[in-house]
């Protein structure tokens, strides 16, 4: 019997679906929306450093286990969940991205998700890390360490 027309549009949404529950069941936070910082030229300098050894290894903790199954382990948007996904993920190693958003930015991003800078809200929001800034600018480092040199 051939395939019916509505075959791959079903073949997306069982995708999709089957990504939420991967999210789910891996520790993607849920959570509304929280007040937004102001962005001072401070906060939007490049990272330079500092941060604990306990702080990154949390950050590194979040990427491996919630930010690789859509952005892969490199960052190139190749993640095992990134197929089913439209639009696809961002690729950190991107240069003209990376030269076109800045630290605040991606902080904003990390914590409050894709929606709260216009972006997909398949890009989840992460109020758990609102709290913990040097998390956040550990997990900044890490994306901004991606680029293609």
């Amino acid at each position: 019997m051939p395939p019916s027309r509505g075959e791959p549009h079903m073949k997306r949404i069982l995708s999709l679906f089957a990504l939420a529950g991967l999210l789910t069941f891996t520790g993607c936070p849920q959570g509304g929306q929280g007040t937004s910082g102001g962005g001072t030229p401070e906060a939007s300098r490049p990272n330079q450093g500092g941060g604990s050894a306990d702080a990154a290894a949390a950050a590194k903790q979040k990427y491996d286990t919630l930010c690789t199954t859509c952005h892969g382990p490199q960052g190139k948007g190749d993640g095992p969940g990134a197929a089913s996904l439209d639009p696809k993920p961002r690729d950190f190693t991107d240069p003209a991205w990376q030269d076109s958003v800045t630290d605040d930015h991606l902080r904003k991003v990390i914590v409050k998700g894709g929606p709260a800078v216009g972006k997909s809200p398949l890009m989840p929001p992460n109020p758990d890390l609102e709290g913990k800034p040097e998390v956040v600018n550990e997990l900044v480092k890490f994306i901004r360490s991606l680029r293609k040199k």
